[in-house]
């Protein structure tokens, strides 16, 4: 079992009230489906932000001064995994998140689900740099998504 510790710092997060439990689930699934043996009671951060605050983040820890929909700050090396305590911190950006969802024609809260399984799954050490472990991290996004009931966000729109 994961324990999440939710914290909104903007308003424009009273929109969407279920999205501590929107996180909640997605986390469990992502939890039982990674393939990694975790500490029962294991804690992960989710901090909600707006789209001015993840640009400082973004500029401060990527040197990249845009916004984007999603931060992952590891705490643990992946060999360390097994005996953490704490995870690290998944970060997204309120606008961001709702602009992408509009944008694709995507339900908010299976958006967001997608967006925290993917912090989720680079705080375990999964990374997308290469083709390889691009399509590795994807594969077991969409499976973990489709236990879910939530489509695979990666397939091609017909």
């Amino acid at each position: 079992m994961i324990v999440l510790d939710c914290v909104s710092e903007s308003p424009l997060w009273e929109r969407h009230p279920g999205m501590e439990a929107v996180a909640e689930r997605a986390l469990m699934q992502a939890a039982r489906d990674c393939g990694i043996t975790l500490l029962d009671g294991v804690e992960v951060s989710l901090l909600l932000v707006d789209d001015a605050r993840m640009r400082e983040m973004n500029r401060e820890w990527r040197e990249k001064d845009k916004p984007t929909n999603v931060l992952s700050f590891q705490s643990v090396l992946p060999e360390r995994l097994a005996h953490a305590p704490f995870l690290g911190d998944i970060v997204l950006a309120c606008e961001t998140v709702e602009r992408e969802a509009q944008d694709e024609g995507k339900n908010f809260d299976d958006h967001a689900a997608h967006l925290v399984v993917h912090g989720f799954l680079h705080l375990l050490g999964h990374d997308h740099m290469n083709d390889r472990d691009a399509e590795m991290m994807e594969e077991l996004e969409t499976r973990i998504l489709a236990a879910l009931g939530i489509a695979d966000p990666y397939a091609e729109e017909h």
